[in-house]
C-alpha cells in the first residue's frame, strides 16, 4: 500500500455544454471568483501518481481509494511515455498524476492476438490497462503496449508556483 499526501480525487465529466456551465458556476462559487482553466480529453485508464525525487522516478502508486492506493512502480517503468529521470527539474520532490490508459488500436491488436492463440478477448482497453498495471510479472505490462497522460501536479517540494499551463 501507497498512502498518498494528498489524496487523489475522481476527475469530473461533462458531456454537454450545459454540464460544463454547470461545473463552472459552482466552481466560480466555491473559489470566490471565475477560476482560470484549461480543457483536456479525459482519458479513461487508470489514475497513476508519479513520485520523483530529485529528479528520479522512485515509485508510482495507483489512485486506489484516493488516500491508500497500490505500488505499481516496476510496471509503470515498461511504458516509454514515462520518463525515468527529470533533466530539467531542479527540486527535492516532485508529484506528477496522470492516466495510464490502451489506445483502441492497441487494444485491438492485442485481442487479435488473443483469438489468434486461443485466448478469450479481453472486455475493453480500460479493465484491460488497469489490470496490466497490476500483472506480477513487468513483461506481460510491456507486452500490453500502454500508454500515459500526465494532467496534474501533486506534492511539490520545494513548493513552487508556475505561471501558466506549460511551464
Amino acid at each position: 500500500p501507497v498512502s498518498h499526501a494528498v489524496p487523489m480525487m475522481s476527475l469530473d465529466n461533462a458531456f454537454s455544454e450545459e454540464e460544463l456551465e454547470a461545473w463552472f458556476t459552482r466552481a466560480t462559487r466555491l473559489a470566490g471568483a471565475a477560476p482560470v482553466c484549461v480543457g483536456e480529453p479525459k482519458l479513461d485508464g487508470l489514475a497513476i501518481s508519479l513520485r520523483y525525487e530529485r529528479g528520479r522516478l522512485v515509485r508510482a502508486a495507483t489512485r486506489g481509494d484516493g488516500r491508500v492506493g497500490e505500488d505499481v512502480t516496476a510496471n509503470v517503468m515498461t511504458i516509454p511515455e514515462i520518463p525515468r529521470t527529470l533533466n530539467t527539474w531542479r527540486g527535492d520532490m516532485l508529484e506528477v498524476r496522470g492516466e495510464v490508459f490502451m489506445t483502441t488500436e492497441r487494444f485491438a491488436a492485442l485481442n487479435e492476438r488473443a483469438a489468434a492463440s486461443g485466448q478469450p478477448p479481453f472486455a475493453n482497453p480500460r479493465n484491460t490497462a488497469a489490470g496490466s498495471l497490476r500483472q506480477k510479472d513487468a513483461r506481460l505490462t510491456a507486452d500490453r503496449g500502454l500508454s500515459f497522460l500526465a494532467y496534474q501536479l501533486g506534492v511539490i517540494a520545494p513548493e513552487t508556483i508556475w505561471t501558466h499551463h506549460l511551464d
